[in-house]
């Protein structure tokens, strides 16, 4: 299942994120991923949480990223949950564009058995029809 939260930037999102991931990490039985564009929060994640920076991976539109969470899923079976910090820092684009990409991932997601969570920096209200239906309560 996919999650998003939206808001602002600077509300408070990403601690709202990082929250999350060190108390699902703690109760799930299997492996927690943290996709982020830099490595500024890998501190603040549990040891047990794989932390991926993609600042060398040059994820430049929507396939890329596709192709690139397809091969973390591909490489490790266990994986239960993965949170995605700021979606659109990460990749170039604008989020109206991005309804293929969360169709992918919705389809992935069911397939895998995975749970995602998304930021991204903007208000609820500015959100596309396609991904309200993904919107979560913070």
């Amino acid at each position: 299942m996919i999650h998003v939260f939206c808001n602002k930037r600077g509300s408070g999102k990403t601690k709202a994120l990082i929250g999350r991931a060190n108390e699902i990490a703690l109760e799930c039985k299997g492996d927690v991923v943290y996709i982020d564009d830099d490595s500024r929060h890998i501190f603040d994640l549990d040891r047990k949480i794989r932390f991926i920076s993609t600042e060398d991976y040059n994820l430049k539109d929507n396939n890329c990223f596709y192709g690139f969470l397809c091969g973390i899923l591909s490489e490790d079976y266990d994986i239960d949950t993965i949170f995605i910090d700021g979606l659109f820092n990460i990749i170039n684009g604008d989020m109206k564009d991005a309804a293929h990409l969360f169709f992918d991932m919705e389809k992935i997601a069911k397939k895998m058995n995975v749970d995602l969570y998304i930021n991204i920096n903007h208000e609820e209200s500015e959100v596309p029809d396609f991904m309200k239906e993904y919107v979560a309560i913070a």
